[in-house]
């Protein structure tokens, strides 16, 4: 507004300032709706409103859901809740999905784990007791069981979370078509108007769990149980304190995180865990694992299902979701957050591979907007099994990740052969 133009009226609906300096962009409509002025656009070209946004972003969640067939009605479901934007948007996904007015709604039951880091990323008592506390309270809005998990835990985990458990026969024996047929015939020979069976049973369940379940925190007035809280905590430190890189800690830290969830999941009898990782985050794991010599374990660590553990499968849902998506859904519809410090917060650009990693893309996000989504799509190609694997025994598996071992590569012309086995012929012209 300058002095020449105060006191005019505004322009009425449909009308534009008459020294607009984009008059092009202000006339924009919805993409979706054609009516509607735009409040977001997502990649050039792609306006939307704030109500075709809502249902853009919830469909893509449902399809992901739905096209992988990958949860059965009535099955229960671990959320891994950090407090970032993407496990807090996909928690907001989950409880709009389980509301009954919903017209397709979500049929598992929902538990959710969150697990405090603070003993290794520098936080102090009162800190990590605060954002625990803030933590609490958005679980608690939640309305589902709670798992509040410390990084100290992993002293305990016995050593049965080094193995992979086969399938539990008792689980859904029927292919998923047919689950959802039953549900379907269920629901419509229900009468009176009430919850059908499922629902009842997921709301009997969920009744019958306690909302908080902490192991080991009901104590923690009694003088012993906070000392061993302190000498874990100890521990913890000294720990990472021996690993000397960043890069090593980070991988350290998710390993021991994983190991984490998946005790709670099958103390709890979970069958599935959902993550949070969205596309943008999915992309920069993609690139460090090819740093670090991971590429053979890709396709389980960026795809959606990863079934290396056998009795607990992880499901990555918002994959599809970029990192602006989310963030934009989140400041639109009110999704709380809670802030929590990493390993990397305040660290150098250059200090770790996957610091490094994340700002060349993100470098190049900001000049080529479509480099992620090329990196995301070139992963998605990728398979868990080799194209020319059979029948064969268990492979063996890694100690610490349980991904496959891809070290046995044969013998060259210089190594005498195994018994039982050819020799590889050399690729060297001149050996």
């Amino acid at each position: 507004e300058t002095a020449g133009t105060r006191g005019q009226l505004e322009p009425g609906p449909g009308q534009l300032w008459p020294w607009c300096p984009r008059p092009a962009r202000c006339a924009q409509k919805c993409m979706k709706c054609k009516e509607a002025s735009p409040v977001l656009v997502i990649r050039v070209g792609d306006a939307f409103c704030k109500a075709c946004f809502r249902e853009y972003f919830v469909h893509k969640f449902r399809a992901m859901l739905g096209k992988n067939r990958a949860i059965y009605p009535g099955e229960k479901v671990l959320l891994a809740l950090s407090g970032g934007p993407a496990s807090s948007s996909m928690l907001r996904q989950v409880q709009e999905g389980l509301s009954r007015e919903t017209a397709k709604k979500l049929r598992f039951m929902p538990g959710i784990i969150y697990v405090d880091e603070g003993a290794v990323c520098g936080q102090s008592l009162a800190e990590r007791e605060k954002t625990l506390l803030q933590l609490e309270t958005v679980l608690q809005a939640s309305g589902f069981p709670y798992h509040l998990a410390h990084l100290e835990e992993v002293f305990d985990l016995p050593s049965s979370i080094l193995q992979r458990v086969p399938h539990n026969p008792a689980g859904p024996k029927d292919s998923y078509k047919e689950a959802v047929e039953g549900f379907i015939r269920q629901q419509r020979q229900e009468e009176g108007g009430g919850p059908s069976l499922p629902e009842r049973q997921i709301q009997e369940k969920l009744a019958e769990v306690s909302v908080r379940d902490a192991p080991g925190m009901e104590g923690l007035a009694a003088p012993e149980a906070r000392l061993l809280a302190a000498v874990r905590t100890e521990q913890l430190i000294r720990l990472f304190g021996s690993v000397k890189t960043l890069t090593a800690k980070e991988e350290l830290l998710q390993t021991l995180r994983n190991h984490l969830i998946l005790h709670t999941a099958r103390a709890h009898r979970y069958s599935k865990v959902m993550m949070g990782d969205s596309c943008t985050r999915l992309a920069v794991k993609l690139l460090t694992n090819l740093s670090l010599g991971r590429g053979a374990s890709l396709a389980m660590d960026t795809g959606f299902s990863d079934d290396r553990h056998g009795d607990v499968v992880v499901v990555r849902p918002m994959r599809e979701y970029s990192a602006k998506e989310i963030a934009f859904y989140n400041h639109l519809f009110g999704v709380p957050t809670v802030f929590t410090p990493a390993l990397d917060t305040k660290a150098l650009e250059k200090a770790s591979i996957h610091r490094v990693i994340e700002r060349f893309l993100y470098g190049l996000q900001a000049e080529f907007p479509s480099t992620v989504s090329t990196v995301y799509r070139t992963g998605e190609k990728l398979s868990a099994t080799p194209g020319d694997a059979g029948p064969a025994a268990e492979p063996e598996r890694c100690l610490l990740c349980l991904c496959a071992l891809d070290t046995n590569v044969g013998t060259c012309e210089r190594c005498p052969p195994a018994p039982g086995q050819h020799r590889l012929r050399s690729l060297d012209p001149f050996p």
